[in-house]
């Protein structure tokens, strides 16, 4: 097990303009299976079976069949299975079986350094913000939250589509139609975000970073109201709004109430907060706890157009 690295040292918004992008993967290439977080609740045939249909050689980290309590090994395996596979050059990838908790737990124990001479993409989403948040904030890495293993069997062919082609490099972009609330507009900016409770969870961190001129992208998953409310407001006082060039909203899937209602949906919440602010909203993204959870390249500039008769996210 290495020493535990000390404090990266934040590199400056100017520095980060030209943000570091992992070569893509072709056929024949490594991309590794590893659990930083919760265990799994079942084995990941169908996982193995779709990334090796795309030419991909999987190799199984040892977290995945370790079980410490609800984790996928004590926070040691967990960080010296990671540490493993970014040290190892053969990898190309690596991919989080699965979220839950426990990332946070083991991160500080990572040394991230050789993603800088050798970058490789980190794949995941929910309790993996972590590490999409830590990589841009230190490394300007460039990351994909996007399905992961656990979530294969469940998902839509169109989200699994968008995961092969941000990784092997073939144009994501997407567009739909707005429904319901938005606020108009078109932005560029680099995208940034993941799991909103996870983004709370770094603040003032050392993965914590400058949201100014960045395109925010949040979802989240069986929080209350009234939690939802209190995290967006905490962003806001902390500064990490006021400067956005846009905001992206994806799912906010089984939200709960108290017995006394909240009195606002997840959109008035959002708006309430944003309402003065000029840059574009959007909501309902296809991205989050969902079936239809299409991939989001991290760290790179993207170009995003709201209005009443589309949505379009495109990358430059």
């Amino acid at each position: 097990m290495p020493d535990k690295p000390k404090q990266a040292i934040k590199l400056s918004d100017s520095e980060f303009y030209m943000s570091i992008a992992p070569p893509h993967l072709k056929k024949g290439d490594k991309i590794a299976i590893t659990c930083p977080a919760k265990k799994l609740p079942k084995p990941m045939t169908d996982a193995i079976a779709l990334l090796e249909s795309w030419g991909l050689e999987v190799v199984l980290g040892d977290t995945v069949d370790a079980s410490y309590y609800q984790f996928a090994g004590d926070d040691d395996l967990r960080a010296s299975d990671m540490q493993h596979f970014i040290d190892n050059d053969d990898i190309k990838a690596i991919i989080a079986a699965r979220g839950g908790y426990g990332t946070i737990r083991m991160i500080d124990k990572v040394n991230f350094e050789r993603l800088k001479t050798n970058p490789k993409w980190i794949i995941g989403f929910s309790d993996i913000t972590l590490l999409h948040a830590h990589l841009y904030a230190n490394y300007g890495l460039q990351t994909i939250h996007g399905q992961m293993p656990v979530n294969i069997p469940d998902a839509s062919s169109k989200s699994l589509q968008s995961l092969k082609s941000a990784l092997l490099g073939s144009e994501v972009y997407y567009h739909y139609k707005p429904h319901g609330q938005y606020k108009p507009g078109a932005a560029e900016g680099i995208l940034i975000g993941g799991n909103l409770s996870l983004l709370i969870a770094s603040l003032g961190s050392v993965s914590d970073f400058n949201y100014d001129s960045k395109i925010l992208f949040i979802e989240d998953v069986g929080e209350y109201l009234y939690a939802v409310d209190r995290m967006i407001r905490t962003l806001d006082r902390a500064g990490k709004l006021k400067n956005l060039a846009g905001l992206i909203v994806g799912g906010f899937t089984d939200i709960k109430d108290n017995d006394v209602p909240f009195g606002q949906t997840i959109t008035e919440i959002v708006m309430h907060v944003v309402k003065d602010y000029t840059y574009p909203v959007c909501f309902d993204f296809p991205a989050g706890h969902i079936p239809d959870n299409r991939a989001l390249i991290l760290g790179r500039k993207i170009h995003l157009e709201v209005s009443a008769e589309k949505i379009d996210l495109n990358y430059l």
